[in-house]
This record gives C-alpha cells, sequence and structure tokens, in this order.
C-alpha cells in the first residue's frame, strides 16, 4: 500500500491529505484556485493508482485510460455525474462518493435561501448599507410568510428529507414528489406523497433535491414554472442542469413566480446574465456543503474511501459495484 501514488484535483482540507500521507507514497495535489486544466489532468494522473477529483472536473474513458493502473476514482461530493461511471466499470475502476455527511449543512443552506427570499435580506441589507435607511417604513420591504405555507419538495432522499423535517418547526404542509413513498417524511411531519405537477401547483415553496440524470435534466423549464403560484419561491441546492436557466429567467421576469434561491447552475460556474439582474434572486457560490465540519468529514471520507480501494478492501461509499483485482465483489450504495 506504501508504494501507492494518488493524485488530488483540487486542495482540500488537510485532514484529509494527511489520512491519504499515512497509506501513500506520494501525494500530488493541485494547487490551483480553480478546476484542474484538462491537459494538466491528463498529464498528472499519469502513473497514478488513485484519484481524489470534484463536481468541476469531468473524468471520462480518456482520463481513465492515461493511466492503467488507476483503481479508484474518489469523488469529493455526493453526486457524481461528472463521472462516467460506466467507462468506469468497464475498466474494473471503482467510483465512490460522500454520501450523508453533508446532508444537514446543504438542507440548512435550502432554508437559508428560502428565507433569504422570502423575506428579501439581500435587498435590505444593502439597501441599509447605502444609507437610504431613514427609518421603519409600513411598506418598506414587504415579504412572503413563511409559517404555515406549504412546502414543496422534488426529490426525498437524505437532503430532501431533512429540509422536510425542518418544516415542523414553521407548522407547514409539506408535499413531495418522488419514485419512492418517504415514510419519515410522512410519519413525522405527515408529508404527502403527490404528482409533480400537483406539488407544482400548490406549494407555496418549492425546494429542489435530484440527482443529475438524463430524466430529470431540465425538468423545470416554462411548462413547470408556468404551473406554480405568482407568489411561488423557488429553491435549487442539488444540480444547475435540472433547470432551464433561461426559462427561469421568463418566469422572474413575468411574474409567474414570486422569486428564486439559487446555489447550483447549468453551465456552472458561468451564470445565465439575466439572472445577476434581477433583484428577486438570491444567488449563492456553490457552498450547499461549506462549513468547517462538513468539509473536513468529506475530505475524511473521500480519502478513507480511496485509500480502502486501494487496499483492496470494500469502500464504504461506492457508487458502482466493480470486481476488485483481488476478486472482491465491491458492492453499490444509496441514495442522494
Amino acid at each position: 500500500m506504501r508504494n501507492r501514488s494518488v493524485l488530488v484535483t483540487r486542495r482540500i482540507p488537510e485532514e484529509g491529505i494527511e489520512v491519504l500521507k499515512t497509506c501513500c507514497r506520494t501525494v500530488d495535489v493541485y494547487e490551483g484556485k480553480r478546476a484542474i486544466p484538462r491537459r494538466t489532468l491528463l498529464a498528472r494522473i499519469k502513473g497514478k493508482d488513485g484519484l481524489l477529483c470534484l463536481l468541476t472536473d469531468r473524468i471520462d474513458g480518456t482520463v481513465m485510460d492515461a493511466s492503467p493502473k488507476l483503481k479508484v476514482i474518489s469523488n469529493f461530493a455526493v453526486g457524481y455525474d461528472n463521472i462516467d461511471v460506466d467507462a468506469a466499470l468497464q475498466r474494473g475502476i471503482a467510483v465512490t462518493n460522500t454520501p450523508g455527511v453533508l446532508t444537514e449543512a446543504t438542507a440548512e443552506l435550502t432554508w437559508a435561501l428560502l428565507f433569504s427570499v422570502a423575506r428579501r435580506v439581500v435587498e435590505c441589507d444593502k439597501y441599509t448599507r447605502s444609507g437610504k435607511f431613514l427609518g421603519w417604513d409600513p411598506l418598506g420591504f414587504v415579504g412572503a410568510d413563511i409559517h404555515g405555507r406549504t412546502l414543496g419538495i422534488v426529490g426525498a432522499g437524505r437532503i430532501g428529507t431533512a429540509v422536510g423535517l425542518k418544516a415542523a418547526g414553521f407548522q407547514m404542509k409539506v408535499l413531495y414528489y418522488d419514485s419512492l413513498a418517504n415514510g419519515e417524511l410522512e410519519e413525522r411531519v405527515s408529508a404527502k406523497k403527490v404528482k409533480l405537477k400537483t406539488l407544482l401547483k400548490e406549494s407555496d415553496f418549492v425546494s429542489v433535491h435530484l440527482p443529475l440524470s438524463e430524466q430529470t435534466s431540465r425538468l423545470f423549464s416554462v411548462e413547470e414554472f408556468d404551473l406554480m403560484k405568482p407568489t411561488a419561491i423557488f429553491i435549487n441546492t442539488s444540480r444547475g442542469k435540472v433547470v432551464d436557466e433561461k426559462a427561469l429567467v421568463r418566469a422572474l421576469k413575468s411574474k409567474s413566480i414570486s422569486g428564486a434561491g439559487l446555489d447550483v447552475y447549468e453551465q456552472e460556474p458561468e451564470i445565465e446574465s439575466e439572472l445577476l439582474k434581477l433583484r428577486n434572486v438570491v444567488l449563492c457560490p456553490h457552498v450547499g456543503s461549506a462549513t468547517t465540519d462538513t468539509r473536513k468529514k468529506m475530505a475524511v471520507m473521500a480519502c478513507r474511501n480511496l485509500v480502502a480501494a486501494l487496499s483492496g478492501e470494500r469502500p464504504a461509499n461506492l457508487v458502482s459495484p466493480v470486481e476488485s483485482k483481488r476478486g472482491k465483489l465491491l458492492q453499490a450504495t444509496s441514495r442522494r
């Protein structure tokens, strides 16, 4: 194990790097502040046994073939749409992720966005800092009520469930759309499983928690936004590509919906230019998991996944079942 060599495509919390250093001969960390350039990735992956990558890195068959020794790809994220999992399977490369550990942090950011849009927090902050605040105004910055309203959750996996459970504190009605029934939501907050159209028509807040797939790509477009209430607020902390951003801009400009809070973008890091001009949108730079403890835990989990696979053991968080070189079946895991 000590003769293994790994590539880490961006600086991550040191707690994770230390896990790798105790087990690997070479830990090559790309120090750039932006995503590793494709050419650099292809050059530095050569001869590596393991790869720890980010959502910003496109890991396809070309990258995998650049290092015939590659045995594991550990993604520093719960999502893994940046990795060609089928290509990894064909080459006997294990793919892992970091589920669960970032659930609460992302759910908390979802609520932060919801409150920020509903109560116009960003607008208020800018107004106050500019020196325009002259005293209490009964008509100033009137926003939307949250208590007692209806929350619609699209995608009731780990994060969607955590968001829905927090709605109990505001005595909200919870609707959810998912392929599977969610007994925990139904039991604890009396949530109701409904069709997507029903959820969109009845919800005051629509919060998206979907993985990216062929079925979810641009799931939210003109028709979906037109179904929503003109007072509704749309929140997305999942994947940017589940939303047609031009359709969202149209809905916001036409007042088809009231506002939106986004942490992810369709062509990230590029953002639809019209979104940047709208006052009824709160924009975050993909910080759903950005708490000190969460990022440390993600780093350690991702590195332990990688080390386990290199040791011929079953990583705790596999997203693809493959036969290891030692003939052990690596089983797939879980739901977002």
